[in-house]
């Protein structure tokens, strides 16, 4: 069992993910720099999350353009999974790979502390031990972290049960006081029509252990690994 971290120009939770990956969920990770052009002998992709090309232009504009994305489409279209966290999030929306777009969070600040999540799909390969209605708390650190979409896009999500996570309150309830950037219908995170392709802004990986004030992440990880270990991975 083998996981890629990409890394691009402007990463800086490609260790984050790969400590979480490595020493917390127990799989093998490699570092993948974003000239690589290929993804042969891994078994799962993470794009971490940073400042990738220091955001300019939009973020992930420029990082969709290098020759590790191509390798990231073939991976997915083949149903690898692939789980992009903040930065990673926007490079899979900016290729396509994930509807939508992230603009500017709506208090125009950047936003960094701890959220709450409700979780509304099992069926992607990182949530398949998270039951739909459980409560992560997990840290978000952002300022384009907005996710628009169209209202047929929105009801496309909604109606094929792509909305994996919404921000809510520590109760479970979705509020807009609990939305921390101003995300349509609280949309935290979203997978693609197939499933194995999730976008999320939250960091995982940066709650993966108790030391951390929450251990909510390794249920993202852990559900990797029970998915591929029921694959002969």
């Amino acid at each position: 069992m083998k996981a890629a971290v990409l890394v691009f120009p402007g990463s800086n939770c490609d260790h984050d993910a790969y400590h979480a990956l490595k020493y917390v969920a127990g799989v093998d990770a490699e570092f993948v720099w974003h000239k690589q052009s290929s993804l042969a002998g891994f078994d799962a992709v993470v794009v971490p999350g940073g400042f990738t090309y220091g955001d300019y232009l939009r973020t992930g504009a420029l990082a969709k353009l290098s020759p590790v994305m191509g390798a990231v489409k073939r991976f997915a279209g083949e149903g690898g999974p692939v789980i992009g966290i903040c930065n990673g999030f926007q490079i899979l929306l900016e290729a396509g790979l994930l509807p939508g777009a992230m603009i500017v969070n709506g208090s125009l600040h950047f936003v960094c502390d701890y959220v709450y999540l409700a979780a509304e799909t099992s069926r992607t390969p990182f949530t398949g031990r998270i039951p739909p209605g459980s409560i992560l708390k997990v840290p978000v650190a952002h300022y384009q972290g907005n996710y628009f979409a169209d209202e047929k896009t929105l009801f496309s999500l909604e109606e094929r049960g792509q909305v994996v996570f919404r921000y809510c309150t520590p109760d479970g309830r979705i509020t807009e006081d609990a939305n921390p950037n101003g995300s349509a219908r609280n949309i935290a995170g979203i997978c693609n029509e197939a499933g194995n392709v999730l976008g999320m802004m939250p960091h995982p990986e940066r709650c993966a252990e108790a030391v951390l004030g929450s251990e909510d992440g390794r249920q993202v990880f852990d559900s990797m690994v029970s998915w591929l270990k029921e694959r002969g991975k």
